[in-house]
C-alpha cells in the first residue's frame, strides 16, 4: 500500500519515485490539492504552457472514453522530454481509464486531482494498492503549517511580521490553502513599503471586522472597562453589527465565564482556569479574561447573565430601542465587573 501520511506529503512529492508514474492528490482542502498538483506539474516539466508537454483532461470525459488516457500516456512528445497528463477527477468513475495505465507503465506522469475521497472509494483504493501509484491526502493546514506559510510568503514579499500579528493571522485563516494564500497576499500587498506587519494591519485587512468588534465589546465589558466597552460598541455598530448579535455574543461569553468562575471559587487560580479552557483562549484576550475572573464571582456572573438574557428579549421586541438597550446592558455588565474588583 502506497498511501502517504498528511504530514509527509510535501516530502513525498518532492522526492517522488519516478517508477510511481501515477500520483493521486486528493482531500477536503481543495486549495491545497490544487497547489500540490500544480507544484508537481511545474517540477516535472520545464514549461506548463507547452501543449506537447502537458495534457489536461477532465475526469468526466475520461469516464465516457476510458481509452483516451492510455492513448495519451503512450504518446511520445514531439520534442522529447517528460510528458504529464493532468486529470481533474469529477463525479464519474475513472478507474476503468486509470487501471490500464497502472498495468502498463509508460514514461508519462499522470497527476490525478480529486476531492475528498473516503477510505475504500474506488479511485483511492486503486492508487493506494498499486505499486505504480502514490496517493497523497490533503487535509486542512495545522497551526504550524499556517505559521510556516505566513513566514514564507512574508519573506518572499520582503516583510517581517510581529509575533502577536502572526498568531492572530493564523487564527483567522485556514480551512483552504488557496483562500489562506489569498488573505496573506492581500496583507502583504497592503504592508508593502513599511517593512513589518503589525497586529493592527492584520485586524484591518484580514480580520472579520464585525467578529473582531464583537470580541472587543465582550472583552471590555467583562473586564469592567466601561469607557472601552462603549467605544468598542460604537465600532461594532459602525461595522453594521446588530444589537441583538452583540447581546448574544455577550450572553455566550457569560455562560462560559460562569463555568470558569465556579472553578475559581473551588480554589483554582484564574491563570490555570484560562490555560485549561477549551477551545483555547487566544493569547491577546487572556489578560482581559483574567481581569474578568477577578471581577466576577459565580453569583455576580449569574446576575449579569439574567440581565443580558432579559435584554436580548427586549431588543428583539423593540428594534427601534435595541441600540439603547444594548448599550445600557453592556455598561451594566461592565459595572458589575468593576464593582467587585474595586472592592
Amino acid at each position: 500500500m502506497v498511501a502517504v501520511r498528511p504530514g509527509d506529503a510535501e516530502a513525498a512529492l518532492a522526492r517522488r519515485d519516478p517508477k510511481r508514474h501515477v500520483v493521486l492528490i486528493f482531500g477536503p482542502d481543495v486549495g491545497l490539492v490544487r497547489e500540490r498538483a500544480e507544484g508537481l506539474v511545474r517540477r516535472s516539466i520545464p514549461d506548463a504552457h507547452d501543449p506537447f508537454a502537458l495534457v489536461r483532461l477532465e475526469g468526466d470525459d475520461l469516464a465516457s472514453d476510458p481509452r483516451r488516457l492510455i492513448d495519451e500516456t503512450s504518446t511520445i512528445g514531439l520534442f522529447g522530454g517528460e510528458r504529464v497528463v493532468w486529470v481533474r477527477a469529477g463525479s464519474r468513475n475513472i478507474v476503468p481509464a486509470l487501471q490500464p495505465v497502472l498495468d502498463h507503465p509508460s514514461g508519462t506522469l499522470v497527476v490525478v486531482e480529486a476531492g475528498d475521497l473516503k477510505r475504500g472509494a474506488p479511485l483511492r483504493a486503486l492508487c493506494e494498492s498499486s505499486p505504480n501509484a502514490l496517493a497523497v491526502a490533503c487535509y486542512a493546514d495545522t497551526e504550524r503549517d499556517l505559521a510556516r506559510l505566513v513566514d514564507t510568503m512574508m519573506g518572499e514579499a520582503g516583510l517581517s511580521i510581529e509575533r502577536d500579528a502572526r498568531e492572530l493571522l493564523v487564527s483567522l485563516i485556514g480551512g483552504d490553502r488557496l483562500a489562506s494564500r489569498g488573505e496573506i497576499a492581500k496583507l502583504a500587498l497592503y504592508a508593502q513599503g513599511q517593512g513589518r506587519v503589525s497586529l493592527e494591519d492584520v485586524r484591518l485587512i484580514v480580520g472579520d471586522a464585525s467578529a473582531l468588534a464583537l470580541d472587543d465589546v465582550v472583552d471590555a465589558a467583562l473586564s469592567g472597562a466601561s469607557g472601552e466597552a462603549v467605544m468598542a460598541l460604537s465600532k461594532a455598530f459602525g461595522a453594521a453589527t446588530r444589537p441583538d448579535a452583540v447581546l448574544g455574543a455577550l450572553l455566550r461569553a457569560l455562560l462560559g465565564l460562569h463555568q470558569m468562575t465556579l472553578h475559581v471559587a473551588a480554589g483554582q487560580s484564574p491563570e490555570r482556569v484560562i490555560e485549561s479552557a477549551r477551545p483555547a483562549v487566544h493569547f491577546s484576550r487572556k489578560p482581559k479574561l483574567e481581569r474578568a475572573l477577578r471581577g466576577f464571582d459565580p453569583a455576580r456572573c449569574l446576575k449579569a447573565l439574567l440581565a443580558v438574557d432579559e435584554a436580548v428579549l427586549a431588543a428583539r421586541r423593540n428594534a427601534a430601542l435595541a441600540p439603547a438597550i444594548c448599550e445600557r446592558t453592556v455598561l451594566q455588565v461592565a459595572q458589575l465587573a468593576g464593582r467587585r474588583r474595586g472592592g
